[in-house]
């Protein structure tokens, strides 16, 4: 199911040069703000908004494929922790904010929305060297496309 004022279901956002792989139920994107390095976003493929939307059995397969990719960004970012994030209220379609914080985190006990700081796009030679490494712990297709 899709819906056409989606920003996600239109193919508006997550970037697609920031693709990273497919995880079955989801698909993973470097997030285009790397100040927290390794920031990742799994979208939900169809169009849902809540958990409880999902059933008992897709519910589960997602939680597997969010701990998946936040247990290699923790290994791949050497993290202290890593922080989940299923919002929903500016983009009513789920997705999930993996976000591995690190021992030089500038403010670790802050929300990453509460830290001030400036967006860090890569430039396209670094970012392809990120989603290189990632789908290479992921143990993913490096070829692999959206």
């Amino acid at each position: 199911m899709t819906e056409p004022s989606c920003k996600i279901c239109v193919g508006a956002w997550p970037l697609k040069d920031h693709f990273l792989v497919d995880c079955g139920l989801t698909r993973a994107f470097v997030f285009e703000d790397q100040f927290f390095a390794g920031w990742t976003v799994l979208v939900l493929k169809e169009h849902v908004s809540e958990l409880f939307d999902l059933s008992r059995v897709a519910r589960s397969m997602l939680m597997e494929e969010v701990s998946h990719v936040a247990q290699t960004l923790a290994q791949v970012f050497d993290a202290k922790k890593i922080n989940y994030e299923l919002l929903g209220n500016q983009v009513p379609h789920m997705h999930w904010h993996l976000i591995p914080r690190l021992k030089t985190d500038p403010d670790p006990l802050k929300p990453v929305w509460c830290v001030p700081h400036e967006p860090v796009g890569l430039p396209a030679e670094q970012l392809a060297e990120r989603i290189h490494l990632l789908r290479s712990a992921l143990c993913i297709d490096p070829t692999q496309s959206l």
